[in-house]
């Protein structure tokens, strides 16, 4: 069930970086482009973290600036009015580059607003 809960929006986004994670593992890039579903699965993951990053706002831009906040939130618009142009090779490098950042991050704050982390490094 949807949250406007910070902790739950953090705990979706981890939640689907670790899918995309499990759809992606021991898997080349030509793997993932000859696997229709996997693409299709892993575009769904990415659209539900940019809209949880969406509800959450800005806030984390400043906390965690080395991880692409902006880009997360933006990539929803991508998948969703520029579908027909995504570059699986972008995806490709976004989900090894960027992905782990993010669910680090992720990880990081919701552990921080629980009062179980450190939070930002």
């Amino acid at each position: 069930m949807p949250s406007d809960i910070p902790e739950q929006r953090l705990a979706d986004i981890v939640a689907d970086c670790e899918r995309i994670a499990r759809y992606t593992r021991g898997r080349t890039f030509d793997d993932f482009l000859a696997d229709e579903m996997a693409r299709d699965a892993v575009e769904r993951c990415l659209l539900r973290i940019s809209e949880a990053a969406c509800k959450l706002g800005t806030y984390l831009d400043a906390l965690y600036p080395e991880t692409p906040w902006r880009q997360v939130r933006g990539i929803g618009n991508i998948l969703r009015h520029q579908y027909d142009v995504v570059d699986p090779g972008s995806l490709w490098a976004s989900i090894e580059e960027q992905l782990p950042d993010v669910c680090e991050s992720a990880r990081r704050e919701k552990a921080r607003l629980e009062g179980r982390g450190e939070g930002p490094a």
